[in-house]
């Protein structure tokens, strides 16, 4: 799974970068943990480049705003704002929503 963005309804956009890329047997594997970020200056295509996925690293970057844990898919969820900011409890939401929509849309997870 490639990261992608989301802007939420206050006009924020996040870029969402899925913690693994796993496949087995040549497909993919979805994640249960997924990094956010604030958008910045990055293109989806900068970030399929190695050295710019460096650059979103959590400790050095201050757009970085946690991360959410799918513990049931669907159902449980955990968002752990362990960055310089945080998502409000609306914008968590949304960027739920979000996620399920890209997890239950595979066409997705290759663009």
């Amino acid at each position: 799974m490639k990261p992608f963005f989301i802007t939420t309804a206050k006009n924020l956009t996040l870029i969402i970068m899925p913690e693994s890329d796993a496949h087995m047997d040549g497909h993919p594997v979805l994640t249960y943990s997924y990094s956010i970020y604030r958008r910045d200056a990055y293109t989806l295509s900068q970030l399929n480049q190695p050295d710019k996925l460096l650059q979103l690293s959590k400790k050095n970057n201050p757009d970085y705003l946690g991360y959410i844990t799918f513990e049931q898919p669907g159902k449980v969820f955990n968002y752990v704002a362990d960055g310089e900011d945080a998502l409000s409890a609306d914008e968590v939401v949304e960027v739920i929503e979000e996620i399920n929509h890209f997890r239950n849309t595979p066409q997705l997870w290759t663009l």
